[in-house]
Parts: structure tokens; C-alpha cells; sequence
């Protein structure tokens, strides 16, 4: 893929490591205390650092967190190594409350957001249980996104190059008769293109930045931009091949993106309504 394509967002659980980090080793307890509750079942430990216990329950988050939603099974040298980074772990905060680092303004500020985060994510998760969309909502969402899609498919060249000189040169030089390919193969930095001459396939404007997508709209098949594109990524020459109507995926193979955006579109209504009924104060 070439450099230049914008990297589409995914929805997904911001909190997961930071609910470790909040989590482990946040209170003492004694390993015999003296009158226990015998209506809660005491924590099962997995260690126990100088009186602290860390939980089962903190150790299967900290592995979650850090498979990122993998299914994997890890083998026991590497959930020895996980509890001895949760040791090593436990040893620093305990360290670092002994200094009183926990009262140093900065720290208390991110414990504070961490909290927050981790019991938001909470919310945000009970909220969704029996929140499914219906195939009513997915299909509303699919004819939604469709209506709304780029229309048309554009199969492009370009040669990308540092500075606008060396692109007015290059545009010279096409205007005098050289070969697209050829000038893409020798002179773009664009290593996911230069090899095929250029070519960038076929594509939507919405997968573009801005400034390419602006130039490619306004040429007609076989035109070459008149004047160098400027990106962040550097200074473009662009060359139109051909244009075709773009046919929208099947309804099927997008269900997992429309089941999100359901997702993410009542959870933003259910936030709007609680922002409704607070009494908000801004005072930055």
C-alpha cells in the first residue's frame, strides 16, 4: 500500500493496560487477616510481595491486557515471566507510596484519570450488554454508509519527490516526452509505487489525503497535474489512467463494521443524554 494512504481508525477498548496498572497492588492485605468476611471469599493470590497480594483476578487482566484481544494460550515459562513483571511491578508502587510519590501532583492527576477511564470503560460495558444491534439497524446503517460512499474509483500514477523544483522538473521533462514509468522508477520516494511505475491502482478520494484527492478529482483521463501537489508527504506529480463507478461491498462482508458503528453510535447517544441531565461547569 502506498505511503500516503490514510490508516482507517478501528473501534476498541482504550482502557484494557490501564486497568491493569490501576488495579495491581492498589491496597494491602494481610495474608492471615485477623476477622474475615466470610460472606466475600478472599482473593486467590497468584503472589504475594511483602504482605500485598496479587490477585488472580489482577494477573488475568495484565494477560488480557497485553494479548490485545488474541486468542492464545500462554505456556507456563511465559506466565512465570508475566508474574515476575507483575512483582517487579508491585515492588515500584510499593516503593514509590513509601516515597509519597502517590501526593506528587502530576501522579495523583494520572492515578485520578486512570480511575476514571477504568470505571468509564465499566459504564460503557454495561451499558452495551443486551445493547446487539437488530438487522433492521445494521441494514439502516449499511443504506446509511452507501448513500454516503465515494461514487467513483480513480486508477492513478504519481511520482512523489522531496521539493517542488525537482517536481516542476519532472513535469518539464513529461511535457517533453518522457515516459510516466520511467520517471516514477528513477526519481519517486514513494517505494510502495516506484516499482510498478507509479501506479497506485484503483481507489475512492476518501483514502487519499486531502490535497491528492482535490488534485485527482479535477483531472480528466490521461491529464498530468499541471502544477506539483503538495502533502505532508512531500510533492506529487499525478497522472489520471482512468475513472469507473465504485460498487459498494456486499452487505455480508462489511457486517462486522456496521455491528461497531451501531455499537458506537448508541453508546455516543446514551453519553449525550447523560451530558443532558449533568450540570456542566467548563472553565478552562
Amino acid at each position: 500500500m502506498s505511503q500516503f494512504f490514510h490508516t482507517p481508525r478501528t473501534l476498541a477498548s482504550a482502557v484494557l493496560a490501564i486497568a491493569v496498572l490501576a488495579a495491581c497492588g492498589q491496597t494491602q492485605q494481610p495474608a492471615a487477616p485477623a476477622a474475615a468476611d466470610k460472606s466475600v471469599p478472599a482473593p486467590v493470590a497468584v503472589a504475594v510481595v511483602n504482605g500485598t497480594t496479587i490477585s488472580r483476578a489482577e494477573f488475568d487482566i495484565y494477560v488480557k491486557g497485553l494479548l490485545q484481544g488474541k486468542q492464545q494460550e500462554l505456556t507456563p515459562e511465559q506466565k512465570n515471566q508475566v508474574l515476575d513483571e507483575l512483582i517487579s511491578m508491585q515492588l515500584l508502587s510499593a516503593q514509590a507510596e513509601k516515597e509519597a510519590l502517590d501526593k506528587d501532583p502530576d501522579t495523583a492527576a494520572q492515578l485520578e484519570i486512570l480511575r476514571i477511564r477504568v470505571l468509564a470503560d465499566a459504564a460503557s460495558q454495561k451499558y452495551l450488554k443486551g445493547q446487539d444491534p437488530t438487522d433492521a439497524q445494521l441494514h439502516a446503517e449499511y443504506d446509511t454508509a452507501i448513500a454516503s460512499m465515494d461514487k467513483t474509483e480513480y486508477h492513478a500514477r504519481h511520482i512523489l519527490v522531496a521539493n517542488k523544483d525537482q517536481a516542476d522538473q519532472i513535469i518539464k521533462k513529461l511535457k517533453g516526452g518522457a515516459k510516466f514509468e520511467d520517471l516514477a522508477k528513477a526519481q519517486s520516494l514513494d517505494t510502495g509505487s516506484k516499482a510498478n511505475g507509479g501506479d497506485l491502482g484503483w481507489f475512492t478520494t476518501s483514502h487519499m489525503v486531502k490535497p491528492f484527492a482535490d488534485a485527482v478529482k479535477g483531472l480528466k483521463k490521461g491529464e498530468i497535474t499541471p502544477q506539483p501537489v503538495q502533502t505532508q508527504y512531500g510533492w506529487h506529480v499525478i497522472q489520471l489512467e482512468d475513472t469507473r463507478e465504485a460498487a459498494p461491498p456486499p452487505f455480508d462482508q462489511v457486517k462486522a463494521q456496521l455491528v461497531n458503528a451501531v455499537i458506537r453510535k448508541k453508546l455516543q447517544a446514551s453519553v449525550e443524554e447523560l451530558k443532558k441531565n449533568a450540570k456542566i461547569e467548563k472553565k478552562l
